[in-house]
């Protein structure tokens, strides 16, 4: 099996699984059409691989074969013992990915493209694809100079990209979660009421919760919320200034970065 094709059965088993739990288990009620939105968030996520397979490709993967033959690396100058060069290069690559992600909102070229991701008005699994797709390249890039910096190897790029869509795919699952469970969960991973303060309106909350996979970096750089301020139920999701406009299309997400302000927005 290619590594290619694994991760999209993963990322198909995943997504299928949490749209199931969400239907069961929903955590909060959806306010818009799911159909206009599914059709949004997943043609964003196909549009995304489209560029990639014409552009960069797999670069992070690659870049690990590359760096692997090559002996580049920050890890190539240890003599570490297995499995220790496997688990730091996992959770120095999701550092990295905690950091673009700080970028991404602080950096106002970087926030026109991430804003896309933030202009859903509802959560659920499918916002975890809900990235336009010169983020998903400018992203590649940044992970495959990642690769090369850290000296990741071909496996522990796949077991990382393959956590990385899992982990996106559930923590913007819109599934109920025993609050005692949650809080055990959460001393280690990134759960759905962890990152759902992230895509709150208010700005103090958006700007805080910034993990993907792991939850300790929030903890650790001071960027952590436990809950948001009107609980999560009360809580209002998405970006203000679109609420009133209603769920963007797929055509407006994808010409969004490159305009000005639209009717009632941004």
């Amino acid at each position: 099996m290619t590594p290619d094709l694994l991760r999209l059965l993963v990322f198909l088993g995943v997504l299928v699984g949490m749209s199931l739990w969400e239907r069961a288990a929903p955590r909060r009620a959806w306010t818009e059409p799911r159909s206009k939105r599914w059709l949004a968030n997943l043609g964003l996520s196909v549009a995304g691989s489209v560029l990639l397979r014409f552009t960069v490709g797999a670069a992070a993967y690659r870049m690990a074969v590359v760096a692997s033959d090559r002996s580049w690396g920050l890890l190539r100058l240890f003599d570490l013992p297995p499995p220790l060069p496997f688990l730091a290069s996992f959770f120095l690559l999701d550092f990295g990915i905690y950091v673009q992600h700080l970028v991404f909102h602080y950096i106002p070229l970087f926030w026109r493209l991430h804003q896309v991701h933030h202009t859903d008005l509802d959560f659920d699994a499918t916002t975890g694809v809900r990235f336009h797709p010169a983020e998903i390249l400018l992203s590649m890039l940044y992970k495959a100079a990642l690769v090369a910096s850290v000296g990741a190897s071909p496996a522990a790029v796949l077991a990382f990209e393959i956590a990385l869509n899992a982990a996106s795919l559930f923590n913007h699952g819109n599934v109920r979660i025993a609050r005692e469970a949650d809080q055990l969960l959460r001393i280690l991973v990134v759960t759905p009421d962890m990152h759902r303060v992230h895509h709150s309106t208010a700005p103090e909350e958006m700007n805080s919760n910034f993990g993907f996979s792991v939850s300790f970096w929030d903890r650790l750089l001071g960027t952590y919320r436990a809950r948001p301020w009107a609980e999560q139920e009360g809580m209002e999701i998405g970006q203000r200034e679109f609420r009133d406009g209603g769920e963007l299309g797929l055509g407006e997400l994808l010409a969004f970065p490159f305009r000005k302000k639209r009717a009632g927005g941004a």
